[in-house]
């Protein structure tokens, strides 16, 4: 059995606000171990329900939070950017059995400590299909299509609500309860690292490959909080304006759809300025 951990940081333990989160502060060199501490639980649960591999993917920002040094030393790290699947970057080999979404957050325009969606800021809703999607959906409507289930899923309680629409049979864990975007009531590590791991463990019988979905063609809408960013967007191949500050495209599968996502992402954080958006 291999499980591939998706780790992502605002949903760990203790993070509450920016600084925690980004490269080069303080407060993210301390966040970095509560992180840490988070994946190396679901490693040491997963290998006590029956696992024999994990590989962790680093999923936030520049891609090199975690510490390696202090990881549980049974599991491997993927770790730095531009890689062809991002989040869930390593699912597409065809020997992983079940995905944990580990550290993860709602989405943009929604209740949750530091909610967004890819964008700190600039994006202000995104829906596929019609559904408001958070970063969890749309990788795992993106695993889905290579067969594998999402089987873990922690965050704050906000996050473990939302999972619970797009994946209701997994676990979850919520290291945290939300109080306003940049506030939470946060359990100790020592609490949360025994939850997470004891998840991980009931977690690793939920992980076993099924059929890989067809669920497309898949229709993305993304809302921006500036006109001129749609602007921006609709020079991505396919992507339309569809409202004063929404853009719209359609893939007929998940993995074309979160690789347009991307794109448009990328186009778009390069047309905000400093100052105005």
């Amino acid at each position: 059995m291999k499980i591939l951990i998706s780790a992502d940081m605002e949903g760990a333990t203790g993070v509450t606000w920016p600084a925690d989160v980004l490269p080069g502060t303080p407060q993210w060199e301390r966040c970095r171990r509560l992180f840490t501490s988070d994946v190396s639980a679901a490693v040491a649960g997963f290998l006590d329900g029956g696992a024999d591999e994990v590989l962790i993917n680093e999923a936030h920002w520049s891609m090199r939070n975690l510490l390696l040094e202090e990881l549980d030393e049974r599991a491997q790290m993927l770790t730095g950017r531009h890689k062809t699947l991002s989040m869930v970057e390593g699912v597409q080999h065809g020997d992983v059995d079940g995905v944990a979404f580990v550290g993860y957050h709602t989405g943009a325009g929604t209740e949750g400590v530091l909610a967004h969606t890819y964008l700190a800021n600039s994006i202000t809703g995104v829906w596929v299909n019609g559904a408001r999607a958070s970063e969890g959906r749309l990788n795992a409507l993106v695993v889905a299509e290579y067969g594998v289930p999402v089987v873990l899923i922690t965050g704050d309680d906000k996050t473990c609500e939302d999972a619970k629409d797009y994946v209701p049979g997994a676990r979850c864990v919520a290291v945290k309860d939300y109080v306003s975007r940049y506030a939470a009531v946060c359990r100790t590590p020592a609490r949360t690292a025994a939850d997470i791991r004891e998840a991980a463990r009931e977690a690793a019988a939920l992980a076993v490959r099924h059929e890989p979905a067809r669920g497309g063609p898949f229709t993305l809408e993304l809302e921006f909080d500036a006109e001129h960013l749609v602007g921006a967007a609709s020079v991505v191949p396919g992507v339309e304006r569809s409202g004063e500050r929404r853009v719209a495209y359609t893939s007929p599968t998940m993995y074309e759809g979160i690789r347009c996502f991307k794109a448009v992402t990328t186009v778009v954080s390069a047309a905000v300025e400093e100052q105005y958006g």
